[in-house]
């Protein structure tokens, strides 16, 4: 047979009958690739937990999935089919109630065993379908938000909350009854509704704050522009290159990014320890097999791209590995090359459990393998698919073996691939256009034609258009995916709702925030002991024209911050950065350029500014200053191109400033309002839209803009001496003079 669609029940499984039945621990990742775990090679992360697992069991060098997306991926696991078995040609990515009657943890319940389930779902059943009837104990535990308030008002992280439950069900384990246990981790997938670089995007468990900040991350082994230019134009305007530009795309967002990620893998680390431990403690760790894998791969900026989606063994390729602790010496800490799959594990499990495979499986056990070696009759093709999310994801199916892997993308005029896997690992080059490869092409073309046929048969034609995500080369990043009215804004307050905003604090009654009367509205009652923000998740912010009408209270002040970076080592709603203030009593404040647990005041009200490559800031030039009554709408505008910022309040001019500090300044950063420590206030923020400019804009030289010897200082802030005079930029010390 061409493609290996009903697994015959292992020998091992009927011998396993009279012996104790094994515990199984599944521990299932999301979106992870196999380069982010020590024991397949990265020398930075770490993982000493898993690299554990690995050490006392065997690791899969080539484990992949079937379908690289997070409910395909897990209803396969969950039902032993592939995407185009369990459902329909009309609607493949629902599965069908026959092929869901039976999970495979019903299986294993046949056969005495207690199942638990915790952790993220996100398979798309039959409305008919019900969790809880096919596990002991399940609960669903999901991202959004992956911080979860808990009875006592702290927050905790949602792989924390999985594995508490994991090991509460261990706890409660009946003696001599074997378990299986479900650990489904929504970490490392991003908040995709937060695209705030770090801790927005990426989450990670509070007590990993600052771990991997001291290290540069390479970058994209792949990531090589002319990469992403050989695509084809149909996989350059996908939502794999839409969330390139949320997260991959400038370099400052990347060792963001990349180093949250990795402490959300070092979380999961951590978090498997703890229930390791547990497991012990229990008396059960010698009994109970361990596995972990991912649902899918992830691209991290190689290609160009982001999510997975597409037929590259950045988005197949997992890790997979597996540690049953009863087996000898000899059979624990070793590799495999065998072609493994998602697909595999059901069948597994039920081999473990000493069951009967059911016929309709399409996987086979790999205890074999575990337990010995890849048997001789072991696979040596696998078959590969996308169809989900068709109208934006370029579908495709094709076959992977040793030496070549053939896709065609069947709704893009069966556009086809064909890459050399032996001297073309990196897939740089698709030979199908080779006509010395014609004979390899078409002998693979028709073994997938016949594959497709047995799995259930081609789908069903598009049904609607294909839309693009993005272009390949947006002008602004920050306008992809964004609705953009006529004259080239986007509105970030709805009038309605903080849709949209984020302003999640450590302070379980730090709830500063609502809407009034068509406002974003903040309220403090002058307690504040630290200033609180709520921040714009939609987007990063690089040059932009922001237009919103401000209200604040008489004693009241604001800002707003902008190019921010968000600082959850001083609290998760903590914003530093650029800001404009809103000041209701003090004009010389209104509307000054300052920079939050930065370099502070760069300019006050009414000073053109040019902040020397030292980062000292030099008054240039002046404009009137004008009082703005409090308690009263006023019109802010910020807009700033390059390193160019300027603020205006009502129409008149408030802040100029020049920003030549190459180390101290920000190209790029967060949007957010604060409400701040003093007297009691309300701040009231509307029609709040920006305009995003292009990326590109150049940015000022210190040889164009040279600051006048008499140029004076400006005023710190803080108490000054009474003696204090305002530095002169020709009298500066020489060594700055100098530089």
């Amino acid at each position: 047979m061409l493609f290996v669609l009903i697994a015959v029940t292992n020998v091992l499984a009927e011998d396993s009958k009279d012996a104790k039945q094994p515990n199984i621990v599944f521990f299932f990742t999301d979106d992870q690739t196999t380069s982010t775990l020590g024991c397949y090679g990265n020398g930075q992360i770490q993982t000493p937990n898993i690299d554990a697992i690995a050490a006392r069991g065997t690791r899969f060098e080539n484990a992949f999935v079937s379908q690289s997306i997070c409910w395909v991926s897990r209803t396969t696991i969950l039902t032993g089919l592939t995407g185009r078995s369990y459902g329909t040609a009309a609607n493949p990515e629902f599965a069908r109630a026959d092929a869901v009657e039976t999970l495979y943890t019903d299986v294993l319940r046949d056969n005495g065993y207690r199942t638990g389930y915790f952790g993220k779902w996100h398979a798309k059943m039959p409305k008919e379908f019900q969790r809880e009837d096919h596990f002991d104990e399940v609960e669903v535990i999901g991202r959004n938000p992956y911080y979860k308030r808990q009875a006592d008002g702290t927050l905790r992280h949602e792989t924390d909350v999985i594995v508490d439950r994991g090991i509460d069900f261990v706890k409660s384990q009946p003696k001599d009854k074997p378990f299986a246990l479900n650990m489904w981790f929504n970490a490392c997938h991003a908040e995709d509704s937060d695209r705030r670089p770090g801790i927005g995007h990426f989450p990670w468990p509070r007590e990993l704050d600052g771990m991997y900040d001291d290290i540069t991350i390479p970058s994209p082994r792949l990531g090589d522009p002319a990469i992403f230019e050989a695509l084809p134009d149909f996989l350059k305007t996908t939502i794999n290159r839409e969330r390139f530009f949320w997260r991959w795309n400038t370099d400052a967002k990347y060792q963001t990014n990349m180093r949250a990620y990795y402490r959300m893998v070092t979380g999961i680390d951590r978090a498997i320890g703890r229930f390791m431990d547990a497991l012990d403690e229990a008396g059960l760790a010698e009994n109970t097999i361990v596995v972990y894998t991912a649902d899918n791969g992830y691209y991290m900026g190689n290609r160009g791209l982001a999510g997975k989606w597409s037929h590259y063994e950045e988005a197949l390729r997992v890790p997979m590995i597996i540690a049953d602790p009863r087996l000898p010496a000899s059979q624990q800490g070793k590799t495999t090359d065998a072609m493994a799959l998602n697909l595999d594990l059901p069948s597994t499990f039920v081999d473990w459990a000493g069951g009967e495979i059911p016929n309709r499986y399409q996987g086979r056990s790999l205890r074999p393998i575990v337990e010995d070696a890849k048997p001789t009759d072991w696979r040596s093709e696998t078959f590969h698919e996308h169809f989900a999310v068709r109208n934006r994801i370029p579908a495709f199916e094709g076959l992977r073996n040793e030496k070549y892997k053939y896709v065609r993308y069947f709704d893009d005029g069966n556009h086809e691939f064909l890459h050399d896997l032996v001297n073309d690992p990196d897939e740089l080059v698709n030979l199908a256009p080779d006509p010395d490869h014609a004979e390899t092409l078409t002998a693979m073309r028709n073994r997938t034609t016949a594959v497709v046929a047995e799995l259930g048969g081609p789908l069903d034609p598009l049904a609607d258009p294909f839309t693009d995500s993005t272009v390949p080369h947006p002008e602004a990043a920050a306008n992809v995916g964004a609705k953009v009215d006529k004259d080239g804004f986007v509105r970030i307050f709805d009038g309605k709702s903080l849709r949209g905003w984020t302003s999640l604090s450590d302070s379980p009654d730090a709830d500063y925030w609502s809407v009034e009367d068509g406002a974003m509205t903040g309220k403090t009652d002058g307690s504040l002991k630290m200033n609180h923000f709520i921040t714009w998740e939609q987007s990063t912010v690089q040059n932009f024209d922001l237009r919103v009408k401000v209200k604040v209270t008489a004693g009241g002040n604001s800002g707003l911050q902008y190019r921010g970076t968000s600082r959850s080592d001083m609290g998760l709603d903590v914003v530093t950065g650029y800001q404009c203030d809103v000041v209701a009593d003090n004009p010389n404040y209104n509307g000054m350029l300052y920079e939050e647990k930065g370099r502070r005041i760069l300019s006050h009200t009414g000073q053109k500014v040019i902040v020397d490559v030292d980062g000292s800031p030099w008054i240039v030039g002046d404009f009137p200053v004008k009082s703005f009554e409090a308690d009263q709408w006023h019109d802010y505008r910020v807009l700033v191109e390059g390193n160019h910022h300027r603020h205006w309040i009502d129409g008149h001019p408030t802040a100029d400033l020049i920003d030549l500090d190459v180390n101290g300044r920000s190209l790029e950063g967060v949007l957010a309002v604060q409400v701040h420590v003093g007297p009691a206030m309300k701040i009231q923020y509307k029609d709040f839209m920006i305009k995003h400019l292009p990326d590109d804009l150049p940015l000022m030289q210190a040889a164009d803009h040279p600051i006048s010897d008499d140029a004076v200082g400006v005023k710190p802030q803080g108490k000054l001496p009474k003696n204090w005079t305002p530095p002169i930029y020709g009298e500066r010390l020489p060594t700055a003079a100098a530089n």
